[in-house]
């Protein structure tokens, strides 16, 4: 059963698809704020959540922030720019073509100097400056080829003085509030202020219970990284961005650093951008980008992105499948009883915590067949799923929107039931939605956690090794 879960970002091609998608293994649907109408989001938003509730799956819905971020204007169809040619980014809106364009960051020149370099559409396109005049920036081509509409451009260190949240920001949030969405992805957080912004604006909206997820994509993230993780229910590794922002040769180890550091600690880790970006356009993906996607799971990311491999290309379900297959044989492989038995494991002083570890224990030395976890916050479930152990962990919650948050963790199978105080139903019906997941029946040797007395949330403080179809007390 696979445990590392896929994001797909919808978009034009997913258009009547969703059901597939969630059939096919789509754990979590993210809708991209730096693109399209609030009216096409929210007819998107409108299929996917029919689909959900139809196949009766708690798949979860991620906004992503447009940020801080640089953007190309509009442009002529097919333009092409070519190796040394000069090039214009004027201080206007136009419709550029391949002598002069237009971006959304109107005081670029007040903020580079010759010999900058600035990238377009992650790093596909290498602009040098040459000159500044009045309010252009003229520029030399250093590496073409084609650009279009609203395409990304990074300027490295540029990102440090522009504001965090824009009015475009504050709107989509309040966009995103208004369609129950389940995470909010930062674009180009930068320290623990920037979250701190957005975790004040959701409190006077009272809507803190929406999970925040910092995405990692600049210099000034990765030197904060200790700070953004205390600040954050979650990272995205957002490498398009990160590979410009910083030396590319760096992003594998910071990768790998940034993983180790979230699900030690119980934060969910997504690995994002061009994981099998051949398949926009291929059927099939290269093997470099299959061994990419193994490794992250082999480092233990908690979920991994597709971006325009679904929203915009031309195989979204095979892609999608694709995916789930090179998961599935990728943790066939990984001896996840000798990795916990291995590792140096920093547990924090409290009860949650070590009840998360003494559960992972149990069920590996005894074999369980599942681990069922009771859980109000989803923090317990969290809590165990850092562990990675080698059973599902199904996480039976009364909160419709932790069932979907819990989603998106690390082998967690989240179950919603109705709120039971007395001890003996509460088991009892515990049961009952742990075998609807088909993952455990009568029989079956499990590790059951849970609080005493019920009710209080953060109080987990019982462990009991149980056979399924037994009284539980």
């Amino acid at each position: 059963m696979r445990r590392t879960k896929i994001i797909c970002t919808l978009g034009p091609t997913t258009e009547g698809l969703c059901e597939d998608l969630i059939i096919n293994g789509m754990d979590a649907a993210r809708v991209n704020f730096s693109h399209e109408t609030y009216e096409i989001h929210a007819r998107r938003i409108d299929e996917f959540k029919k689909a959900r509730r139809k196949l009766k799956k708690p798949v979860s819905l991620i906004m992503d922030t447009k940020g801080p971020e640089i953007r190309l204007g509009l442009i002529k169809d097919n333009t092409i720019l070519k190796n040394g040619q000069k090039i214009s980014i004027v201080n206007n809106d136009i419709t550029g073509d391949d002598s002069k364009i237009s971006i959304s960051y109107k005081n670029l020149y007040k903020s580079v100097i010759k010999g900058n370099s600035i990238y377009i559409d992650d790093g596909k396109i290498h602009l040098k400056v040459k000159k500044i005049k009045d309010k252009n920036v003229i520029c030399e081509v250093v590496t073409g080829g084609k650009i279009s509409d609203k395409k990304g451009v990074n300027i490295p260190g540029c990102v440090k003085s522009l504001s965090f949240l824009s009015e475009k920001d504050l709107s989509d949030l309040d966009f995103a509030i208004k369609h129950e969405f389940d995470y909010i992805a930062l674009s180009f957080v930068r320290d623990s202020k920037d979250i701190l912004k957005v975790r004040e604006f959701l409190k006077e909206k009272n809507s803190s219970d929406i999970s925040i997820i910092s995405k990692i994509e600049n210099k000034q993230s990765v030197e904060n990284i200790d700070e953004i993780i205390e600040y954050s229910d979650g990272l995205m590794i957002a490498r398009g961005d990160l590979g410009i922002e910083m030396p590319l040769s760096q992003v594998p180890s910071i990768q790998k650093k940034l993983i180790r550091k979230c699900y030690s600690s119980g934060y969910p880790v997504i690995t994002a951008t061009q994981m099998l970006e051949s398949m926009t356009e291929n059927m099939l993906p290269t093997r470099a980008e299959v061994s990419d996607v193994a490794n992250a799971i082999y480092d233990n990311t908690s979920a991994v992105m597709l971006s325009g491999e679904t929203a915009c290309g031309k195989y979204p379900l095979e892609v999608l499948k694709k995916m789930v297959d090179i998961i599935e044989t990728t943790e066939k492989d990984i001896d996840y009883r000798k990795r916990f038995f291995a590792e140096d494991w920093l547990t924090r002083n409290d009860v949650v915590s070590v009840i998360g570890q003494a559960t992972s224990v149990a069920a590996f030395e005894l074999k369980a067949k599942g681990i069922v976890v009771v859980t109000n916050t989803g923090n317990t479930a969290r809590m165990i799923s850092r562990f990675r152990p080698n059973c599902p962990i199904i996480a039976v919650t009364v909160n419709s929107r932790v069932e979907r948050q819990l989603n998106l963790s690390w082998g967690i199978h989240p179950v919603r039931t109705n709120y039971i105080k007395d001890i003996i139903k509460l088991y009892n019906n515990t049961m009952e939605c742990a075998k609807s997941t088909g993952i455990i029946g009568n029989g079956d040797l499990i590790i059951l956690t849970t609080g005493m007395p019920t009710g209080p949330k953060g109080k987990t403080n019982t462990l009991k090794i149980h056979i399924v179809g037994e009284d539980v007390i």
